[in-house]
């Protein structure tokens, strides 16, 4: 399909894959299908773009909107009422209490005409939510095809890999879609997809290539970097817009806006200014020191868990392994304080210097120091082995 390929750029064998498994619209689909990879890797895009452009009947939820089972099941059987009301102009609120109700009303509601004879598809959005919820969820939307006995199929998408989610008293497993990181090349097509009108392809292709020679290895979320090249592209042109240079003096266009992406090297992924304040900061060439609100320290402001990280690495380095239970668990008995320490042990650790820890240790650690329960995701697992 032309105008889908033009739509969903490098990602033309998963686009293949989902096509295949859904088949003709009368077709029965498989039950379920779990898409996982990293942030931005185009898994929502990828979904919502293939059923709008086929026009096939879906649900999209996501599940940190509906952070409990009843907002979760609401959301779904009110969002296909108004999908099967749509032509009437006319639709009820379903309340929906326990997952036996949601099976009955999802029976109910999909006996609409506008329903027959085609899969009804459920996408749910940041599934790995669904963990902290009911037991029986995930096992129920698995297998909702089979209860229900509707032609139904259920994609779960999610930062985290299925093994995580499997129960110990086992499931319906579901067809396992990965969607790997963009490479280098696949980041330069999609950015380049987006040049401006009145500027040539090649011109803004260049840009994009100076953009992610600079930021590439420092970032690599597609939003992050569609964000970052639409900032400083204004800059990137000016010599072009005076008169000062053409399109193709490169060497003079990356001495232009070389200083300005060095600053904005300070601001990624932190929005500490907004848009406006750094186009402001741009056309008036002030220094950023000078801009409250940007940052100006000697230091670089780690991510949110890499701090939790380091404070784990510090803590498992300079601690013998049997007091973590003393130090981390509420409730660790009573523990002697005579004759606890060795002969060797009673020297100060900061003297003897950092000693090795597995990994497991370290993650036991952050679990018990972070506040909020931390999900095992790919972010936590690439900041663990940035540091």
């Amino acid at each position: 399909m032309p105008h889908l390929e033009n739509m969903v750029l490098c990602r033309e064998p998963q686009v293949s894959t989902l096509q295949a498994l859904f088949g003709e619209r009368h077709h029965f689909s498989f039950p379920s299908i779990f898409i996982y990879g990293h942030t931005a890797s185009g898994k929502t895009y990828v979904t919502q773009t293939l059923l709008k452009t086929l026009e096939l009947p879906h649900v999209f939820v996501n599940c940190v909107e509906c952070f409990t089972s009843r907002l979760l099941l609401e959301q779904i059987l009110n969002k296909l009422n108004h999908l099967c009301s749509s032509e009437d102009g006319c639709s009820t609120q379903v309340t929906c209490e326990t997952f036996n109700d949601f099976v009955r009303l999802f029976k109910q509601v999909t006996k609409a005409e506008s329903l027959k004879d085609q899969t009804v598809y459920i996408v749910l959005d940041k599934a790995e939510y669904l963990r902290d919820m009911e037991a029986n969820l995930l096992p129920g939307f698995l297998r909702l095809q089979e209860l229900t006995d509707r032609n139904v199929t259920v994609l779960f998408l999610s930062e985290i890999v299925w093994e995580k989610f499997r129960p110990n008293t086992g499931c319906f497993e579901p067809f396992v879609l990965y969607f790997p990181d963009y490479s280098i090349g696949n980041l330069q097509k999609i950015l380049s997809h987006d040049h401006p009108p009145e500027y040539s392809a090649d011109f803004y292709a260049a840009y994009i290539n100076i953009l992610l020679g600079v930021f590439y290895t420092v970032c690599r979320d597609l939003k992050e970097l569609r964000y970052l090249a639409v900032l400083n592209f204004p800059k990137y042109c000016e010599p072009v817009v005076k008169g000062e240079a053409n399109e193709r003096d490169t060497r003079k266009l990356w001495r232009n806006i070389e200083p300005h992406l060095k600053r904005a090297m300070q601001t990624v992924y932190l929005r500490e200014i907004s848009s406006s304040q750094w186009e402001k900061l741009q056309k008036d060439d002030t220094d950023p020191a000078q801009l409250k609100g940007l940052s100006a320290y000697t230091h670089v402001e780690l991510p949110y868990y890499s701090k939790f990280i380091l404070i784990a690495a510090y803590l498992a380095s300079y601690n013998p392994a049997r007091t973590d239970k003393r130090f981390f668990l509420k409730h660790h008995g009573k523990i002697k304080k005579t004759n606890f320490l060795k002969k060797h042990e009673k020297t100060s650790n900061h003297l003897l210097g950092p000693k090795p820890f597995p990994l497991d240790r370290l993650l036991a650690i952050l679990y018990s120091i972070v506040d909020s329960r931390v999900a095992p995701t790919a972010n936590i697992f690439s900041q663990d082995g940035e540091l």
